[in-house]
């Protein structure tokens, strides 16, 4: 049961010499301890108790609150955003440095591969470039011997076929150096290549590693995969019922649940145009508000998120200033009239919507405009 006096002299015990020796001497006396039914929801401070506790005094205040729709989802990253390396030719690993959560560069070394095959392809490179420059010149003879009818038109076609056959056979090699990350203009008799690079195609965070140091590679076998977390983005599941409440640019205020951490906002960005026919709910895609927040997010984390339809005013107090005693809520009005210290009445309200730090109050119209209340300590002296 709440008791004016027990929760004074529990000040008092606390406060201690910042109480006055008249205090003191009053907390002592049964007589000051004796107090009515009609003030029993009372209490009262001193200026000295007020300011050692740290209290602060305000009014309602006007409040929108958010009327809101709750949906879950995930994190997640655009689809340019994930890469998974793999290669075109098997090979063995070799010099892989790479960890799980290490961060890489677009073009950076991820690993190396060997494989003999890599040796025989630069050398039909080489035959095929080296074929070509003399195909090329006979052909050109050739033409021009059978434009004056020198030559016949046999040989002239042969010529050509020969020489466009061994074109074909280049450029297809060309191309296959290329894809094992061989630059063609650098390959020569000289510099025949047994390694080939294995670079990260996107600047990202390593998430998964599948190859292995020395073992070998099958082509098309996942070896790395790489995620850039500087664009991530909300995907929400919203009920069909409540797709016709969905607009693009809603605020959205979503949070990691079961954790201890701050709300993060966030907008819609998208509405999908399909139902899951499984779970009846349509897709939501949201940008974070302050992308430099996405550090603070993997993939595939799991988020609770309430999409802002529409915002009420309401009166409302500090959320501190409301104390709730089993089921009901209460604050402290205070009183006027008390030139000695401040004057306090324990008064019931209803309690609506809570939203940064906000509550709203139902009753509000119970009390009068500019009443005051206590905003900050009142948990302590309510309990």
């Amino acid at each position: 049961m709440y008791k004016s006096t027990f929760i004074y002299l529990l000040v008092i015990a606390l406060l201690g010499s910042a109480c006055s020796s008249k205090v003191d001497a009053t907390a002592e006396s049964p007589e000051a301890s004796a107090v009515s039914p009609e003030e029993d929801n009372r209490l009262h401070l001193t200026p000295a108790q007020f300011e050692a506790g740290g209290m602060a005094l305000g009014s309602l205040e006007d409040y929108s609150f958010a009327t809101f729709i709750r949906s879950y989802g995930t994190i997640d990253v655009p689809p340019q955003s994930l890469a998974t390396v793999s290669v075109y030719y098997g090979g063995y690993v070799h010099n892989l440095r790479l960890l799980p959560g290490q961060y890489v560069r677009r073009g950076q070394l991820l690993f190396a591969l060997e494989n003999p095959d890599f040796i025989q392809m630069q050398q039909d490179f080489l035959e095929a470039k080296g074929q070509l420059i003399f195909l090329k010149g006979d052909f050109e003879r050739q033409k021009t011997l059978a434009e004056e009818n020198i030559a016949s038109q046999k040989n002239y076609l042969k010529a050509q076929s020969d020489y466009q056959v061994t074109l074909v056979r280049f450029e297809s090699m060309k191309k296959k150096l290329e894809l094992l990350g061989l630059d063609p203009n650098q390959v020569s008799p000289a510099n025949l290549q047994t390694f080939v690079p294995i670079i990260a195609p996107i600047s990202g965070y390593i998430t998964t590693i599948h190859a292995t140091q020395g073992a070998y590679l099958q082509p098309m076998d996942e070896a790395v995969t790489i995620t850039n977390t500087e664009h991530i983005h909300l995907e929400l599941d919203v009920y069909e019922k409540d797709m016709n409440k969905l607009q693009e640019e809603q605020e959205i205020v979503f949070r990691l649940p079961d954790s201890d951490g701050p709300d993060y906002l966030a907008e819609v960005h998208l509405i999908g145009k399909e139902v899951d026919p499984e779970k009846r709910t349509i897709n939501v895609h949201g940008h974070l508000q302050d992308e430099s927040l996405s550090s603070h997010f993997v993939p595939g984390m799991f988020v609770e998120a309430d999409i802002t339809t529409e915002r009420t005013k309401c009166k409302s107090l500090p959320e501190q200033a409301v104390v709730q005693v089993e089921n009901q809520y209460y604050v402290l009005h205070q009183l006027p009239g008390s030139d000695t210290g401040y004057t306090f009445e324990r008064r019931m309200v209803r309690v609506g919507k809570i939203e940064q730090g906000r509550a709203e109050i139902l009753n509000a119209d119970e009390f009068m405009p500019g009443d005051v209340f206590l905003v900050e300590g009142a948990f302590n002296m309510i309990q």
